[in-house]
């Protein structure tokens, strides 16, 4: 699991790219699931969750960020 103070380190950019890694990794877990060949069902979770803190992160920063252009 990947703590939240790393994940507030990156920049935005990496953040979207490992989003983008973490939904094709999502694709192919559910395609691994479907075809019976997942093993590890705690991964689903794990990259749910990971997918959920950056998309929090990157709406929290977006947020600060038009208030600030409104102040």
């Amino acid at each position: 699991m990947v703590k939240a103070e790393n994940l507030r380190a990156k920049s935005e950019d990496e953040l979207s790219g490992q989003l983008l890694e973490l939904k094709k990794a999502q694709l192919n877990l559910r395609f691994q699931q479907a075809s019976g060949q997942l093993e590890n069902t705690a991964e689903f979770a794990r990259v749910r969750r990971e997918i959920a803190q950056i998309k929090t992160i990157l709406h929290q920063r977006g947020t600060a960020a038009a208030a600030a252009a409104q102040a």
